[in-house]
């Protein structure tokens, strides 16, 4: 692994880590924001779900995506599900769009382009391949070699 690499992936985490376990020890007030949305998402469905338990899932997700990117491990699948996380919980915490008060509206606009920020960086992540081709040019360089050695 390349050093950018061991100190861009602990970095990028670090913001996923801690706002995962302060979610998970304080969910109070992410609960008050989601709760509209859990339940929009749960009335189709058919089922319950409870907006507390629903922000802390959230929050362990972000907080065990952060540790598995900032150590290396499945760094392709941590990005990916934290990109997940995270444009959930942009559009639900941050409606900038919402807010009449001109100084909320900021507050909101500038997180919601932070978080754009951060989802730029996981979506890098989830496309890096540590210089290792990609399982499908693998196979089909494969496919390329059998075919000319059989002419």
């Amino acid at each position: 692994m390349s050093l950018v690499r061991r100190i861009a992936r602990p970095l990028l985490a670090s913001i996923f880590i801690t706002e995962g376990i302060d979610t998970l020890r304080h969910p109070e007030t992410r609960v008050v924001q989601a709760a509209p949305a859990v339940e929009k998402v749960s009335q189709p469905l058919g089922v319950t779900i409870n907006a507390k338990t629903a922000v802390r899932v959230n929050g362990a997700v972000m907080a065990v995506g952060g540790l598995m990117l900032a150590a290396g491990k499945m760094p392709r699948v941590a990005a990916t599900t934290l990109s997940t996380s995270l444009l959930a919980t942009t559009i639900v915490g941050h409606p900038f769009w919402t807010y009449k008060d001109p100084e909320e509206r900021r507050t909101h606009r500038k997180a919601f382009s932070r978080n754009l920020v951060f989802l730029g960086g996981l979506l890098h992540a989830a496309v890096d391949k540590d210089g290792k081709p990609s399982l499908s040019w693998r196979r089909q360089h494969r496919k390329e070699v059998r075919a000319k050695q059989d002419d």
